[in-house]
Protein backbone atom coordinates (compact mmCIF):
# COMPACT_ATOMS: atom_id res chain seq x y z
CA UNK A 1 0.00 0.00 0.00
CA UNK A 2 1.67 3.30 -0.92
CA UNK A 3 1.10 5.45 2.13
CA UNK A 4 0.95 9.28 2.57
CA UNK A 5 3.23 11.66 0.77
CA UNK A 6 5.29 11.22 -1.64
CA UNK A 7 7.33 14.23 -0.89
CA UNK A 8 9.48 16.52 -3.76
CA UNK A 9 12.83 15.39 -4.74
CA UNK A 10 16.05 17.22 -4.46
CA UNK A 11 17.05 18.37 -1.16
CA UNK A 12 20.11 20.15 -2.98
CA UNK A 13 17.64 22.72 -4.52
CA UNK A 14 16.79 23.67 -1.01
CA UNK A 15 17.76 27.19 0.02
CA UNK A 16 19.67 28.16 2.83
CA UNK A 17 18.57 28.53 6.48
CA UNK A 18 19.01 31.01 9.08
CA UNK A 19 18.77 32.10 12.49
CA UNK A 20 19.43 35.86 12.84
CA UNK A 21 21.02 36.50 15.71
CA UNK A 22 22.12 33.02 16.95
CA UNK A 23 25.72 32.72 15.44
CA UNK A 24 25.02 29.00 14.03
CA UNK A 25 27.43 28.59 10.50
CA UNK A 26 26.19 26.21 7.87
CA UNK A 27 27.40 23.66 5.72
CA UNK A 28 26.55 20.42 3.56
CA UNK A 29 25.40 17.31 4.97
CA UNK A 30 26.11 13.80 3.60
CA UNK A 31 24.42 10.99 2.71
CA UNK A 32 26.07 8.03 3.42
CA UNK A 33 26.97 5.60 6.21
CA UNK A 34 29.41 4.72 8.86
CA UNK A 35 30.26 2.31 11.42
CA UNK A 36 27.37 1.92 14.15
CA UNK A 37 27.57 3.70 17.27
CA UNK A 38 29.66 6.55 17.07
CA UNK A 39 28.91 9.47 19.16
CA UNK A 40 29.52 11.98 17.31
CA UNK A 41 27.54 10.92 14.83
CA UNK A 42 23.57 11.03 14.04
CA UNK A 43 21.73 8.56 11.34
CA UNK A 44 18.29 9.73 10.28
CA UNK A 45 15.39 8.06 8.52
CA UNK A 46 13.05 10.61 7.37
CA UNK A 47 10.61 12.06 4.65
CA UNK A 48 12.55 14.06 1.73
CA UNK A 49 10.74 17.69 2.35
CA UNK A 50 12.11 16.91 5.85
CA UNK A 51 15.52 16.96 4.79
CA UNK A 52 17.56 20.44 4.72
CA UNK A 53 21.29 20.19 4.48
CA UNK A 54 21.86 23.92 5.44
CA UNK A 55 19.48 22.96 8.52
CA UNK A 56 21.46 19.31 9.46
CA UNK A 57 24.36 21.29 9.47
CA UNK A 58 23.29 23.59 11.46
CA UNK A 59 22.44 21.04 14.27
CA UNK A 60 26.28 20.15 13.61
CA UNK A 61 27.99 23.69 14.54
CA UNK A 62 25.20 23.47 17.82
CA UNK A 63 26.18 20.32 19.14
CA UNK A 64 29.26 18.84 17.34
CA UNK A 65 27.41 15.92 15.87
CA UNK A 66 27.28 15.38 12.44
CA UNK A 67 23.74 14.03 10.97
CA UNK A 68 23.35 11.53 7.91
CA UNK A 69 20.24 11.39 6.76
CA UNK A 70 18.43 8.69 4.51
CA UNK A 71 15.28 9.83 2.62
CA UNK A 72 12.03 7.06 2.52
CA UNK A 73 8.72 8.27 0.57
CA UNK A 74 6.40 5.83 2.44
CA UNK A 75 5.96 4.62 5.88
CA UNK A 76 5.49 1.01 4.57
CA UNK A 77 8.75 1.46 2.68
CA UNK A 78 10.40 2.85 5.99
CA UNK A 79 8.24 0.33 8.38
CA UNK A 80 9.55 -2.58 5.45
CA UNK A 81 13.11 -1.53 6.03
CA UNK A 82 12.89 -1.89 9.63
CA UNK A 83 11.68 -5.18 9.83
CA UNK A 84 14.23 -6.49 7.67
CA UNK A 85 17.42 -5.46 10.36
CA UNK A 86 18.33 -2.66 7.93
CA UNK A 87 17.43 0.48 9.94
CA UNK A 88 19.92 -0.91 12.80
CA UNK A 89 21.91 2.42 11.80
CA UNK A 90 19.38 5.09 12.52
CA UNK A 91 18.55 6.82 16.19
CA UNK A 92 16.33 8.87 14.99
CA UNK A 93 13.29 8.15 12.60
CA UNK A 94 10.18 10.24 11.23
CA UNK A 95 6.96 7.73 11.34
CA UNK A 96 3.11 8.96 10.74
CA UNK A 97 0.62 9.21 13.73
CA UNK A 98 -0.62 5.84 12.62
CA UNK A 99 2.64 4.47 11.94
CA UNK A 100 3.74 5.41 15.69
CA UNK A 101 0.69 2.96 17.01
CA UNK A 102 2.07 0.07 14.62
CA UNK A 103 5.60 0.60 15.47
CA UNK A 104 4.89 0.41 19.84
CA UNK A 105 2.68 -2.64 18.68
CA UNK A 106 5.75 -4.24 16.69
CA UNK A 107 7.77 -3.37 19.88
CA UNK A 108 10.16 -1.42 17.49
CA UNK A 109 10.37 1.97 19.37
CA UNK A 110 12.27 2.89 22.81
CA UNK A 111 10.16 4.57 25.28
CA UNK A 112 10.96 8.41 25.48
CA UNK A 113 12.44 10.05 28.77
CA UNK A 114 10.51 13.38 29.49
CA UNK A 115 13.39 14.24 31.84
CA UNK A 116 15.67 14.09 28.74
CA UNK A 117 13.38 16.76 26.61
CA UNK A 118 13.15 20.45 26.92
CA UNK A 119 10.47 21.96 25.91
CA UNK A 120 7.61 19.51 25.40
CA UNK A 121 5.42 21.94 27.92
CA UNK A 122 5.41 24.18 24.64
CA UNK A 123 3.62 22.17 22.10
CA UNK A 124 -0.13 23.02 21.80
CA UNK A 125 -2.75 20.97 24.33
CA UNK A 126 -3.57 18.69 21.20
CA UNK A 127 -0.17 17.47 20.73
CA UNK A 128 0.91 17.16 24.49
CA UNK A 129 -1.42 13.59 24.77
CA UNK A 130 -2.11 13.03 21.17
CA UNK A 131 -4.81 9.95 20.71
CA UNK A 132 -1.88 7.65 18.60
CA UNK A 133 0.74 7.98 21.40
CA UNK A 134 -1.15 9.26 24.96
CA UNK A 135 1.47 11.22 26.99
CA UNK A 136 3.83 11.14 23.99
CA UNK A 137 5.35 7.94 25.56
CA UNK A 138 7.38 6.47 22.27
CA UNK A 139 7.10 9.88 19.88
CA UNK A 140 7.46 14.00 20.05
CA UNK A 141 5.47 15.65 16.92
CA UNK A 142 7.29 17.89 14.23
CA UNK A 143 4.64 18.73 11.92
CA UNK A 144 1.07 18.69 11.12
CA UNK A 145 -1.72 19.14 8.48
CA UNK A 146 -4.48 18.62 6.96
CA UNK A 147 -5.99 16.56 3.29
CA UNK A 148 -7.93 18.37 0.91
CA UNK A 149 -8.14 19.95 -2.62
CA UNK A 150 -5.84 22.24 -4.46
CA UNK A 151 -7.60 23.90 -7.24
CA UNK A 152 -7.29 26.25 -10.05
CA UNK A 153 -9.46 29.06 -8.84
CA UNK A 154 -9.09 30.87 -12.64
CA UNK A 155 -11.03 27.59 -14.22
CA UNK A 156 -13.45 26.61 -11.20
CA UNK A 157 -14.57 29.52 -10.01
CA UNK A 158 -17.12 27.74 -7.55
CA UNK A 159 -15.15 26.12 -4.99
CA UNK A 160 -14.71 22.27 -4.67
CA UNK A 161 -16.21 22.80 -1.05
CA UNK A 162 -16.71 18.86 -0.60
CA UNK A 163 -16.28 15.62 -1.60
CA UNK A 164 -19.65 15.79 -3.50
CA UNK A 165 -18.44 18.49 -6.34
CA UNK A 166 -16.20 16.09 -7.76
CA UNK A 167 -19.08 13.70 -8.34
CA UNK A 168 -21.59 16.75 -9.41
CA UNK A 169 -18.88 18.04 -11.76
CA UNK A 170 -17.27 15.10 -13.01
CA UNK A 171 -18.06 16.34 -17.08
CA UNK A 172 -16.15 19.59 -16.00
CA UNK A 173 -13.31 17.84 -14.67
CA UNK A 174 -12.94 14.75 -17.39
CA UNK A 175 -9.26 13.64 -16.84
CA UNK A 176 -8.13 16.76 -15.06
CA UNK A 177 -8.53 15.86 -11.37
CA UNK A 178 -6.00 13.62 -9.71
CA UNK A 179 -6.65 11.91 -6.02
CA UNK A 180 -3.84 10.65 -4.27
CA UNK A 181 -2.26 7.14 -4.44
CA UNK A 182 -3.12 6.14 -1.14
CA UNK A 183 -5.99 3.91 -0.30
CA UNK A 184 -6.78 5.00 3.33
CA UNK A 185 -6.52 8.30 1.88
CA UNK A 186 -8.66 7.87 -0.78
CA UNK A 187 -11.31 5.66 0.19
CA UNK A 188 -11.81 7.32 3.51
CA UNK A 189 -12.51 10.82 2.32
CA UNK A 190 -15.11 8.78 0.31
CA UNK A 191 -16.67 7.23 3.48
CA UNK A 192 -16.69 10.45 5.16
CA UNK A 193 -18.79 11.98 2.21
CA UNK A 194 -20.74 9.22 2.89
CA UNK A 195 -21.57 10.07 6.25
CA UNK A 196 -19.06 7.13 7.41
CA UNK A 197 -15.98 7.57 9.44
CA UNK A 198 -12.51 7.90 7.61
CA UNK A 199 -11.61 4.34 9.98
CA UNK A 200 -14.80 2.25 9.29
CA UNK A 201 -14.37 -1.09 9.68
CA UNK A 202 -17.68 -2.07 7.85
CA UNK A 203 -17.39 -3.99 4.84
CA UNK A 204 -20.53 -3.19 3.04
CA UNK A 205 -19.52 0.57 4.05
CA UNK A 206 -16.29 -0.18 2.46
CA UNK A 207 -18.10 -1.26 -0.95
CA UNK A 208 -20.37 1.58 -1.13
CA UNK A 209 -17.26 4.11 -1.09
CA UNK A 210 -15.30 1.86 -4.07
CA UNK A 211 -18.51 1.68 -5.94
CA UNK A 212 -18.56 5.45 -5.93
CA UNK A 213 -15.13 6.00 -6.76
CA UNK A 214 -16.37 3.26 -9.61
CA UNK A 215 -18.54 5.76 -11.09
CA UNK A 216 -15.69 9.02 -10.45
CA UNK A 217 -12.95 6.81 -12.21
CA UNK A 218 -13.50 7.39 -15.74
CA UNK A 219 -12.76 11.11 -14.60
CA UNK A 220 -9.76 10.84 -12.52
CA UNK A 221 -6.30 10.96 -14.88
CA UNK A 222 -3.96 9.25 -11.93
CA UNK A 223 -4.26 8.45 -8.72
CA UNK A 224 -0.82 10.23 -7.87
CA UNK A 225 0.94 11.52 -4.88
CA UNK A 226 3.66 13.66 -6.37
CA UNK A 227 3.62 14.23 -10.20
CA UNK A 228 0.37 16.28 -10.05
CA UNK A 229 2.18 19.45 -8.84
CA UNK A 230 3.88 19.82 -12.39
CA UNK A 231 0.89 19.02 -14.09
CA UNK A 232 -1.43 21.58 -12.26
CA UNK A 233 1.40 23.98 -12.67
CA UNK A 234 1.61 23.31 -16.19
CA UNK A 235 -2.32 23.39 -17.18
CA UNK A 236 -2.78 20.16 -17.10
CA UNK A 237 -4.89 19.53 -14.33
CA UNK A 238 -7.87 21.57 -12.48
CA UNK A 239 -7.67 20.19 -9.30
CA UNK A 240 -5.66 17.44 -7.14
CA UNK A 241 -6.19 15.78 -3.59
CA UNK A 242 -3.49 16.88 -1.91
CA UNK A 243 -2.11 17.35 1.56
CA UNK A 244 -1.66 20.78 2.90
CA UNK A 245 1.73 21.29 3.09
CA UNK A 246 2.03 20.51 -0.68
CA UNK A 247 -0.78 22.88 -1.17
CA UNK A 248 0.34 26.00 0.41
CA UNK A 249 3.71 25.12 -1.38
CA UNK A 250 2.31 25.79 -5.17
CA UNK A 251 -0.12 28.84 -3.38
CA UNK A 252 3.14 30.84 -2.71
CA UNK A 253 4.23 29.84 -6.63
CA UNK A 254 0.78 31.55 -8.21
CA UNK A 255 -2.37 33.16 -6.43
CA UNK A 256 -4.71 31.32 -8.52
CA UNK A 257 -4.02 28.19 -6.85
CA UNK A 258 -6.46 27.66 -3.78
CA UNK A 259 -6.32 25.01 -0.93
CA UNK A 260 -9.61 23.88 0.46
CA UNK A 261 -10.60 21.51 3.41
CA UNK A 262 -13.98 19.14 2.40
CA UNK A 263 -16.99 20.69 4.64
CA UNK A 264 -17.84 17.34 5.64
CA UNK A 265 -14.28 16.45 7.15
CA UNK A 266 -11.02 15.32 5.79
CA UNK A 267 -7.95 13.61 7.42
CA UNK A 268 -5.89 15.31 10.70
CA UNK A 269 -2.50 14.16 10.47
CA UNK A 270 1.21 14.17 12.05
CA UNK A 271 4.47 13.39 11.59
CA UNK A 272 6.56 12.65 14.52
CA UNK A 273 9.94 11.85 15.49
CA UNK A 274 10.86 8.44 17.65
CA UNK A 275 13.70 6.34 18.68
CA UNK A 276 13.84 2.72 17.35
CA UNK A 277 14.88 0.09 19.64
CA UNK A 278 18.12 -0.76 17.86
CA UNK A 279 19.06 3.61 17.84
CA UNK A 280 23.19 3.19 18.33
CA UNK A 281 22.96 6.95 19.71
CA UNK A 282 20.61 7.39 22.18
CA UNK A 283 22.21 10.94 23.23
CA UNK A 284 22.31 12.26 19.73
CA UNK A 285 18.37 11.33 19.17
CA UNK A 286 17.60 12.87 21.99
CA UNK A 287 20.02 16.11 21.38
CA UNK A 288 18.00 16.02 17.57
CA UNK A 289 14.34 15.78 19.77
CA UNK A 290 15.45 18.80 21.67
CA UNK A 291 16.83 20.98 18.80
CA UNK A 292 13.29 20.69 17.15
CA UNK A 293 11.83 21.40 20.26
CA UNK A 294 13.11 25.34 20.03
CA UNK A 295 10.97 27.50 19.34
CA UNK A 296 13.21 29.48 17.14
CA UNK A 297 14.12 26.15 15.11
CA UNK A 298 10.11 25.40 14.60
CA UNK A 299 9.44 28.71 13.59
CA UNK A 300 12.02 28.71 10.99
CA UNK A 301 10.93 25.32 9.52
CA UNK A 302 7.18 26.75 9.20
CA UNK A 303 8.03 30.00 7.22
CA UNK A 304 10.87 28.04 5.33
CA UNK A 305 9.34 24.63 4.71
CA UNK A 306 6.03 25.56 4.56
CA UNK A 307 4.60 22.68 7.06
CA UNK A 308 2.32 23.78 10.30
CA UNK A 309 4.21 23.35 13.57
CA UNK A 310 2.79 21.76 16.95
CA UNK A 311 4.90 24.11 19.08
CA UNK A 312 2.92 26.62 20.68
CA UNK A 313 5.78 28.85 21.53
CA UNK A 314 6.92 28.82 17.85
CA UNK A 315 3.62 29.40 16.57
CA UNK A 316 3.73 32.73 18.72
CA UNK A 317 6.86 34.35 16.95
CA UNK A 318 5.45 33.48 13.28
CA UNK A 319 4.08 36.73 11.15
CA UNK A 320 0.64 37.20 11.06
CA UNK A 321 0.52 36.54 7.31
CA UNK A 322 1.37 32.65 8.62
CA UNK A 323 -0.70 32.49 11.52
CA UNK A 324 -3.89 33.58 9.83
CA UNK A 325 -3.13 31.54 6.98
CA UNK A 326 -6.20 28.62 6.86
CA UNK A 327 -4.54 26.60 4.70
CA UNK A 328 -1.50 26.24 6.84
CA UNK A 329 -3.58 26.18 10.41
CA UNK A 330 -7.29 26.01 10.26
CA UNK A 331 -9.72 26.62 12.45
CA UNK A 332 -11.29 24.57 15.16
CA UNK A 333 -14.45 24.40 13.55
CA UNK A 334 -12.82 22.57 10.57
CA UNK A 335 -10.48 20.70 12.45
CA UNK A 336 -13.41 19.15 14.59
CA UNK A 337 -15.00 17.31 11.10
CA UNK A 338 -11.20 15.91 10.81
CA UNK A 339 -10.10 12.51 11.60
CA UNK A 340 -6.96 10.92 12.38
CA UNK A 341 -6.43 7.11 10.58
CA UNK A 342 -5.67 4.50 12.57
CA UNK A 343 -4.65 1.20 12.02
CA UNK A 344 -7.72 -1.00 11.15
CA UNK A 345 -5.44 -5.03 11.44
CA UNK A 346 -7.53 -8.28 9.18
CA UNK A 347 -9.96 -5.15 7.81
CA UNK A 348 -7.31 -3.41 5.79
CA UNK A 349 -7.11 -6.43 3.49
CA UNK A 350 -10.78 -5.58 2.39
CA UNK A 351 -9.27 -1.75 1.75
CA UNK A 352 -6.43 -3.76 -0.33
CA UNK A 353 -8.50 -5.84 -1.99
CA UNK A 354 -11.23 -2.98 -3.32
CA UNK A 355 -8.08 -0.58 -3.77
CA UNK A 356 -6.74 -2.63 -6.02
CA UNK A 357 -10.08 -3.21 -8.47
CA UNK A 358 -10.10 0.44 -8.88
CA UNK A 359 -6.95 1.06 -9.78
CA UNK A 360 -6.16 -2.07 -11.90
CA UNK A 361 -9.65 -1.36 -13.82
Amino acid sequence: MVQRRNFLKGVAALSGFSLAGCGWKLADVKANSTTKGERDRLDIYTWTQYTDQKLLKTFTTQTGIKVLADMYESNDVMLAKLQAGGGGTYSAIYPSDYMVQKMVDLGLLTEIRHDRLIGLDNLFPRFQDPTYDPNNRYSIPFSWGTTGFVYNSEILTTPPDDWEYLWQNQDKLLKRITLLNDVREVMGGVLKMLGYSYNSKDENQIKQAYEKLKILKPAISAFDTDAWRNQLLAGDLNLAMCYSADAVKIMKENSKFKYIIPRSGSSLWTDTIVIPKTAPNLDAAYAWMNFFLQPEVAAQMTQRQSIATPNRAAFEQLPKRIKNNYSLFPPESILEKCERLTPLGKIEEVYERYWTQLTSS
